[in-house]
């Protein structure tokens, strides 16, 4: 189709780092680690890239496309630093992509990383530098409480619902050698932790996190010549969509799903060719930040109708053996959330997982993978569709 990027980019290589509270290492130390990684599994040299997109959030990670080039010393090269709330990873990758299949570039280095622990907030740091003038702002978890409260009441889906989202991905995150916490919990752990925004406890946010991810990206023709000449992975659609950056002032915002995601989901869709969405997608790595996000997310996908998130997580279907493995490698509750890394993680898990190769628990034969990050106060979606060669 016109405008379509389908199976014009091939990824030939990712690395990545473990995540977790990683003090002992700077942003540079993490690039350099995933970096290196995603050129070794690529079979390249440094040398051969010839162009650089890296995911940022915040300025004390670090500022322009320096922050990628001057550690990894790939000086001279275009490179670009991309900040586009928690999408920045993903959008990055989607930059990289649309630089190789318009036949620039030959070989790229798509890449993200967030050093959060380092600057001593409790929370996601700067939050009150945003909001409205006099009123100010909510914390991450108060805006997704407001989005549980609300399909609570219109649902009546229950606390019960969330902590199997948790439990699920707990149990995959837990033989995920790269995961920040690796330990299974039981529904009764997570029911009776301390609330942090009501109706959301302990164990329905993901945690902050330090981390970094990279993916080498290249033409099917090219990746053929290289050490994954036999199983790299198509590139078959990307949608991004950026919506209003205050939701909760937008009279027809009903909390009870992510227009962004809706519509970055059917642009990547339409690319793909995709028409069955819960038929055709054999996994995903969806944003969780919080518990709630993730049913939602099921349905922003078209993985269900409305208000039929919950049934899917009741039903098993989105369980590592279920008819749709969503977050296969623990997600964000397990991985936290380095911002400017996740989405470029999420593609990582996917690639692996389509090459049969998955760092924790393999999808049994994959053979489309879906990776969605939503950003800010639900104003930013990216959604890509990886497939195998």
């Amino acid at each position: 189709m016109p405008g379509s990027i389908k199976d014009k980019v091939a990824i030939m290589g990712v690395g990545y780092t473990k995540f977790g509270e990683l003090w002992d290492k700077s942003q540079e130390d993490l690039l350099v680690e995933a970096g290196y990684e995603a050129f070794d599994d690529a079979g390249i040299e440094p040398k051969d890239v010839q162009a650089i997109w890296v995911g940022v959030f915040y300025y004390f990670t670090g500022l322009s496309g320096c922050t990628a080039v001057e550690p990894l010393k790939l000086f001279g090269r275009p490179a670009t630093r991309v900040e586009n709330f928690c999408a920045s990873g993903m959008d990055a990758f989607r930059n990289a992509c649309f630089a190789v299949a318009s036949g620039v570039y030959d070989i790229v280095l798509a890449c993200g990383v967030e050093k959060l622990m380092d600057s001593g907030s409790r929370g996601l740091p700067g939050l009150k530098d945003f909001g409205h003038p006099v009123y100010g702002n909510a914390s991450a978890p108060a805006m997704f409480a407001l989005a549980a409260t609300r399909a609570f009441h219109k649902y009546e889906w229950t606390k019960e619902d969330l902590a199997k989202v948790a439990v699920k991905n707990h149990y995959n995150g837990a033989a995920h050698p790269k995961a920040h916490f690796r330990r299974e919990v039981k529904i009764e752990e997570v029911l009776s932790a301390p609330m942090i925004a009501a109706p959301l406890g302990r164990y329905d946010c993901c945690a902050m996190s330090d981390g970094a991810a990279a993916l080498i990206l290249t033409r099917p023709e090219i990746a053929k010549q290289y050490k994954h000449k036999d199983d790299y992975v198509l590139v078959k659609g990307n949608g991004l969509a950026v919506e209003t950056v205050m939701p909760f002032y937008k009279p027809s915002f009903d909390y009870l799903g992510f227009p962004a995601t809706q519509k970055a989901a059917q642009e990547a869709y339409k690319q793909a060719g995709v028409k069955d969405p819960r038929k055709e997608i054999s996994c995903a790595e969806v944003h969780d930040c919080f518990t709630i996000t993730e049913l939602l997310n099921y349905e922003d996908l078209g993985f269900c109708k409305k208000g039929e998130g919950a049934e899917l997580i009741r039903e098993g279907v989105t369980a590592i053996d279920g008819e749709l493995p969503v977050n296969p490698s623990g997600g964000l509750k397990c991985f936290g959330h380095p911002i400017g890394a996740s989405g470029c993680r999420m593609l990582v898990e996917i690639t692996k997982q389509l090459q049969g190769r998955a760092d924790g628990r393999q999808v049994k034969d994959p053979v489309l993978g879906l990776a969605h990050n939503l950003g800010g106060p639900a104003s930013v979606a990216s959604v890509t569709i990886l497939g195998r060669t």
